[in-house]
């Protein structure tokens, strides 16, 4: 694998590592250091992470996505030599800032990623979605077959962000308590949120659109976020940067990565 491939493929596991934790962690208290130590490979452990409150079909649901990211971790690492997990900000603290700045303003409560299923839900519809579009965006600059297929395979996978969009868009009109804005709402405001950080022009959309950027210029809901012709939107790993730092500069950490990434 030439080395530009691998360093496309190494920086998923940035992404990886945070979803495997954030879902491991809401769905059964405990992350990587329990779960599957050798791959946390004695890196520090994430930041203000903890179970969440969810009913028995999220739970399952989310539970299946922390060991499908897990599985996502051991295909990279077999592949290449990888690197060990990076410092993570799962806290709160860290979500509801992302929330107060899709809003223009401190939500109040201050929102709590961990409160209950929808809050639960909206937190995670901030997380696989940036990493998928890395993935669409790493596919034509790959090089060799090995890399490809990995990328192909993940990718494929790395999905789980269409079954966040349908669990949402059946409640999309449901109030989230106690802000009084619908579900669809708080999609609508995140994914313009990335749309800012990332700097490119619009590859993310909520779960609501004006009809005439609707599919087939026809229809509002949007269940499949996709472009003019319904195909995946792509990112560079410098615009992901952008929206997980959560400060619109890849040179500048924070957000989820307080030290930054590999």
């Amino acid at each position: 694998m030439p080395k530009s491939d691998v360093d496309l493929v190494e920086f998923p596991l940035n992404l990886d590592y945070l979803e495997a934790e954030f879902f491991l962690w809401g769905s059964l208290g405990y992350g990587l250091d329990k779960f599957a130590p050798e791959l946390a490979d004695s890196g520090p452990p994430p930041i203000g992470a903890q179970i969440a409150k969810l009913s028995s079909l999220k739970r399952d649901v989310i539970t299946q996505f922390g060991f499908q990211e897990v599985r996502h971790l051991r295909a990279i690492n077999d592949t290449i030599t990888g690197f060990l997990r990076l410092l993570l900000n799962l806290s709160r603290e860290s979500f509801a800032t992302v929330m107060d700045d899709a809003f223009g303003h401190p939500l109040k409560p201050p929102f709590d990623a961990y409160a209950n299923d929808i809050n639960y839900l909206l937190a995670s519809y901030v997380i696989p979605y940036v990493g998928m579009t890395g993935y669409v965006g790493d596919n034509p600059k790959l090089q060799s077959s090995t890399a490809k297929r990995l990328v192909v395979g993940l990718l494929g996978v790395e999905c789980q962000d269409v079954v966040l969009r349908a669990l949402l868009y059946e409640q999309g009109k449901d109030m989230v308590e106690p802000y009084e804005i619908t579900v669809a709402e708080f999609t609508n405001r995140i994914s313009k949120l990335r749309n800012k950080l990332g700097r490119h022009g619009i590859k993310d959309k909520g779960l609501n659109v004006k009809s005439k950027v609707g599919v087939e210029g026809r229809i509002r809901g949007n269940v499949l976020a996709g472009d003019k012709y319904s195909m995946a939107f792509n990112r560079t790993p410098k615009e992901i940067l952008r929206i997980v730092y959560e400060s619109g500069q890849e040179n500048k950490p924070g957000g989820f990565y307080p030290k930054g990434v590999e």
